[in-house]
């Protein structure tokens, strides 16, 4: 599979570089937020945890270097990605969730992003370190960024997409000198088709995943399959969204004779949003199975989540109380909290309602509960608890936008953990954030 995208990617770079490029036009976007926020808790056990209040900003910006028609350089860097005032991060070399710097990198500046995209009569080609992680809707979202090669091509409505994503290598080379094995990369195949309407598309899209980076240490290497049928559709008043996602196949594949574990892990939501002018309602119904204790040969949970790009709630799974203050649980159930990876083993249930009182007003309201789909052994309860949250998002120029939230968490009994005895605490949170698009 990989000569067969090394010979595409030899005759696409063959037909772009024979085209002359005499002058580069470049563009700009990005974003830039500033944002203060209060946790009244950090901890959901009763009596113990600081709260907690500072301020945050990032800055991120693509750029577009246009050389010719139909071939352009991608790039994309963040930038100043830190709490005001805090010490600077211990610099390491572990990659962030979302991005291709380390959190040290990104508190100064961290390229994301170096690819080129070029069309030709056969279809279009993005190869070098892009966006990831990005299928359907936005539910099961975990954008980084990662190596790959990606080909598309439409035919009228439909789109024929094919990726290939190099997630970790494990070669020897002058970064790697330890490595012992010829055969411990992580790999990702994908194919999507995807149908295009007006007011709406609908996909499906099939990853195969062969990660065998443990191979040398373990023995064992997961290969899996996630297929992802998804719409997105607007019907008169109402707009819907609806996402399932399955993994199935060896979550260990064991080169011995021990027993392999298989994968069984699911995860879908549907989402419906109806307006009548400045009034509108929704609904929210999410699930990401969680794992059997009971079933020692298979993986029900692990795998999938909510993705760290879903935040139904400000609190209980959300990307910035993830990313600024990390997990949120209590000392009897630290490790399956509110993580920071999306939700999981999870049901969750929302009604919200909202009001545009003027054109640049939007103040939304919701209640959402949640509890487990497996619960874990012995743990007293599956409540998670409810939240309700309040945000008002004011528009102060086309490109300027002010939102402030108000989120109330009561803490449901699961937090006890696997004692009764345990006591809990609710939570509640304010956050207030200026963002600029360009």
């Amino acid at each position: 599979m990989k000569k067969i995208w090394f010979v595409l990617l030899m005759l696409g770079v063959s037909v772009v570089f024979s085209t002359a490029a005499p002058a580069v036009d470049v563009k700009f976007g990005g974003e830039f937020y500033a944002a203060g926020v209060y946790l009244d808790k950090t901890t959901l056990t009763k009596d113990h945890g600081p709260s907690t209040a500072f301020y945050f900003q990032r800055l991120r910006v693509k750029t577009d270097f246009i050389a010719a028609p139909g071939l352009t350089l991608i790039t994309r860097f963040d930038a100043m990605e830190r709490v005001w005032g805090a010490t600077r991060s211990t610099p390491g070399t572990t990659q962030s969730a979302d991005s291709a710097g380390t959190t040290a990198e990104n508190e100064n500046i961290a390229m994301d992003w170096a690819y080129i995209n070029f069309k030709l009569p056969v279809g279009t080609f993005d190869v070098g370190i892009m966006n990831d992680g990005s299928t359907g809707t936005v539910f099961g979202n975990s954008l980084t960024s990662a190596a790959r090669i990606k080909y598309s091509y439409p035919i009228g409505s439909f789109a024929l997409n094919l990726a290939y994503t190099m997630a970790k290598d494990g070669s020897y080379s002058t970064v790697n000198t330890s490595s012992t094995s010829a055969d411990a990369d992580n790999d990702k195949y994908g194919i999507e088709g995807v149908y295009t309407w007006k007011g709406g598309k609908a996909g499906m899209q099939i990853n195969y995943y062969r990660y065998a980076n443990t191979r040398p240490s373990s023995n064992y290497k997961r290969t899996y399959y996630l297929v992802t049928p998804y719409a997105i559709a607007k019907i008169g008043f109402l707009d819907l969204q609806a996402e399932l996602n399955y993994a199935g196949g060896k979550y260990y594949e064991y080169d011995s004779t021990i027993s392999d574990v298989k994968l069984q892990n699911m995860s879908g939501w549907l989402d419906a949003t109806a307006t009548f002018g400045p009034v509108y309602f929704g609904g929210t119904f999410a699930y990401v199975s969680g794992d059997d204790p009971n079933t020692s040969d298979k993986r029900e949970g692990g795998t999938l989540t909510g993705g760290r790009d879903w935040s139904p709630t400000l609190i209980m799974w959300n990307y910035d109380r993830s990313k600024w203050f990390g997990e949120l649980a209590s000392s009897a159930t630290t490790g399956n909290g509110f993580g920071t990876s999306g939700m999981a083993n999870a049901f969750l249930y929302q009604g919200r309602f909202g009001v545009r009182p003027m054109e640049k007003l939007d103040i939304t309201a919701s209640i959402t509960y949640a509890n487990t789909d497996k619960k874990p052994a012995n743990y007293v309860s599956d409540k998670y608890g409810y939240e309700f949250d309040v945000t008002a998002s004011y528009k102060i120029t086309n490109n300027l936008a002010y939102m402030l939230g108000v989120g109330y968490l009561w803490t449901g009994d699961y937090f006890k953990g696997t004692s009764d005895s345990n006591k809990v605490q609710d939570d509640y949170m304010v956050i207030n954030k200026l963002t600029l698009t360009f």
